[in-house]
């Protein structure tokens, strides 16, 4: 097993939820409580962006454009914030749609998830906004990302399938094998495939181009994993938001876990930060950094 360093950096604020790296190197992240977005430079102290307290931001993503794009999940709009802090926000078309997963898209676009209107909503830079309906109600989509081919693909939560969304609005579905699972967070793999992690079945799930699927379950089937991203070690990396641990999954399915030092911790969103470490948001009010503990040097081993 990989013997990895853990750090908790405490963050002011309520909830950090969503994280990503920005193309100013820096860390970015929601804050789902008290509505507002964090930036951290490892090392440095982080300085926040106060939003509407209420406006619910979740999830945060690069844009094409050179600033951060965010979802407001209790106020129904898509948020922009410039790396200097200007913040812009923009009123979705349907009203009470719940915005939750964003990502940018292969189209210069961002492309966004609407779960409580079963919609996949494209937002361009400029802020013009087209929806696409679902082939299916109830369906709750959630985490949406770029694959490989071109296409969008987000998961379904309450319909337990994974959707392709084309950037003509066509949508295919693929069912997954388990039931009940209700997926959550999506990404690519380095293998060519989409990975995504199922809550409520407590396992990871990869899903190719093609739609085949395989499924790998956590060692902890209540673990609840939430969110995955790729890692800079060729694996996965994924957080089990009721296990209060973060763990990896290497494209051949083998799994580590690893407890985070602060029981009850609650972690959501993962990203590979600038450092080449993998960070995750602590929802109790802390970012945690995760990296292989170095080797002993050869002859600098300590003597009894």
């Amino acid at each position: 097993m990989t013997d990895v360093s853990i750090e908790e950096h405490p963050v002011a604020g309520g909830g950090p939820y969503a994280i990503t790296t920005g193309p100013d190197g820096a860390l970015w992240y929601t804050l789902v409580h008290s509505g507002g977005i964090g930036r951290m430079v490892p090392g440095a102290e982080p300085v926040n962006h106060r939003l509407d307290p209420d406006c619910g931001p979740t999830i945060i993503t690069s844009g094409p454009d050179g600033a951060l794009w965010f979802t407001e999940y209790r106020a129904h709009r898509i948020g922009r914030i410039t790396t200097d802090g200007t913040v812009a926000e923009f009123p979705l078309p349907t009203p009470d749609c719940g915005p939750f997963g964003i990502a940018a898209g292969p189209d210069g676009a961002l492309w966004f998830t609407e779960t409580a209107a079963d919609r996949i909503g494209r937002i361009t830079t400029g802020g013009a906004v087209t929806e696409f309906p679902l082939p299916a109600t109830g369906a709750f989509p959630s985490a949406i990302t770029a694959g490989p081919d071109g296409g969008m693909w987000f998961t379904m939560n309450q319909a337990d399938a994974i959707g392709r969304i084309t950037a003509d609005g066509t949508v295919t579905v693929h069912p997954l094998p388990t039931a009940g699972s209700a997926p959550v967070g999506i990404a690519p793999g380095p293998d060519g495939a989409l990975w995504y992690v199922a809550i409520a079945a407590g396992l990871i799930g990869r899903i190719t181009t093609e739609g085949g699927i395989r499924e790998f379950p956590l060692p902890d089937r209540a673990g609840r994993p939430h969110a995955i991203a790729p890692g800079a070690d060729g694996a996965l990396w994924f957080t089990e938001w009721g296990g209060n641990r973060v763990g990896s999954i290497t494209v051949e399915g083998v799994i580590e876990v690893h407890d985070l030092p602060t029981s009850g911790s609650e972690p959501h969103g993962i990203t590979l930060g600038p450092d080449g470490a993998v960070w995750t948001a602590l929802e109790t009010g802390a970012l945690a950094r995760l990296a292989p503990k170095p080797l002993p040097r050869p002859g600098r081993e300590p003597h009894p």
